[in-house]
């Protein structure tokens, strides 16, 4: 597949603001969706809408198909050893929340210690300090490094006997760094303490093997790669999902029902309670689909690499600008870049370039801690996707230039 050939899937890339060429570059925030992915949602909406798992009747059959066909879909994506190991759910943050609160009821106990890193976004905080004050425990923060790196021997020292549990993003959605997860994976097995990867930026840009990389949970969401919003998924090895207790009550993750007790059914309908987005799911076929024909793609795979080769050396050679996430070899980068310009607020930044055009982020980005480690209370990130051009980034930087030109 070619670059035009991408953009060709996303009518909505032809869309004008304010009389410009769209140049969506918030793609660490929700991707654009192909036309693949909207017609599977049309067609399940308008001739497959059933409920699942429950009647008998042909649409009810059909949809319960369509819903399985993509576990079946994102298992073999993610590498699990066992299709009953992805958890569908609303997104990474019900995902990380699901792991947060089940497996603290199952194995964590007061003066228990809990890791997370400072470049974490806010889905793979919130939930652990909610978990520690429920629990009693502690929650502690493996430090990056000067470049916003996160170093395995530092994740080595900060273990104990009383962590129970690391969770870490495989790519910052703030600073673009392709994280260590496997070293930092083993090194938390070689003391027994099991691994959570938020991976909602790690599995749209990296090639994902969990038995790979060894995880005990993976966990992303849908509306980052290309699939319909509401959609998400919790990959856990079996061993832990089958000591898990369920998140939520409720109809399809029970096995019988008594006012004695309840019991209930195993993983993954323990974990996936209530009537599921059973429309919006199956979009994940389509849009793993179109993943890996761009993972296929020299041609794509090129035109990235130039992207990050071009935005680095522009960014990190303007005096005007602070890159954050600088990183030791471009293989560690993805095409994400976050900055700051003294004397330039990011917000007006990013509503200068939107009259040019551009859709950029501006904020904390949900990840406030690391915005404090970062000394400021903001940044501009520019995130691109396959269907993203050279030329856009081109484009990008000119426009860049000028709003600083315009507010310094």
């Amino acid at each position: 597949m070619t670059v035009k050939q991408a953009r060709d899937q996303f009518p909505i890339l032809s869309t004008k603001v304010y009389g410009k060429p769209l140049v969506y570059l918030d793609n660490a925030a929700t991707s654009q969706r192909p036309e693949s992915v909207v017609s599977k949602w049309e067609e399940l909406v308008r001739s497959g809408n059933a409920n699942i798992h429950r009647a008998v009747h042909k649409l009810a059959s059909d949809a319960t198909s369509e819903y399985e066909n993509a576990r079946d879909a994102v298992a073999a994506f993610l590498g699990a050893e066992h299709r009953e190991e992805i958890v569908f759910t609303s997104g990474a943050t019900a995902a990380i929340n699901l792991v947060a609160f089940s497996f603290g009821e199952a194995f964590v106990k007061r003066g228990d210690e809990v890791i997370v890193s400072v470049a974490e976004h806010h889905s793979n905080i919130v939930p652990w300090q909610m978990m520690c004050a429920r629990k009693k425990a502690v929650l502690k923060v493996l430090e990056a490094d000067e470049n916003g790196a996160l170093l395995p021997e530092n994740l080595e020292k900060l273990i104990s006997h009383k962590t129970r549990i690391v969770a870490i993003s495989h790519i910052s959605n703030v600073l673009g760094l392709v994280n260590p997860v496997r070293e930092m994976v083993a090194i938390s097995h070689k003391y027994g303490v099991p691994v959570l990867i938020d991976g909602a930026q790690g599995v749209v840009h990296e090639k994902v093997d969990v038995r790979d990389i060894d995880c005990d949970f993976y966990a992303f969401s849908g509306h980052k790669l290309y699939a319909a919003t509401g959609t998400g998924v919790l990959y856990g090895k079996k061993k832990w999902l089958d000591a898990m207790p369920p998140y939520m009550g409720g109809g399809e993750m029970i096995e019988t029902v008594r006012f004695s007790g309840t019991t209930y059914a195993k993983s993954p309908a323990k974990f996936e309670a209530g009537t599921q987005n059973l429309n919006a799911v199956p979009t994940l076929v389509p849009a793993i689909e179109f993943v890996n024909e761009c993972r296929n793609s020299k041609e794509i795979a090129a035109e990235q690499a130039a992207i990050v080769d071009y935005v680095l050396d522009a960014l990190a050679n303007d005096s005007r600008i602070k890159l954050y996430g600088v990183p030791r070899r471009t293989e560690e980068k993805i095409p994400l870049f976050s900055i700051s310009v003294e004397g330039a607020h990011h917000e007006d930044l990013a509503l200068l370039l939107d009259k040019m055009g551009i859709a950029v982020r501006s904020g904390q980005m949900c990840a406030e801690p690391l915005m404090d480690h970062c000394g400021v209370t903001g940044m501009l990130r520019a995130s691109f996707a396959p269907y993203n051009t050279l030329e856009e980034a081109k484009y990008f930087i000119e426009c860049l230039n000028k709003a600083i030109n315009m507010l310094v």
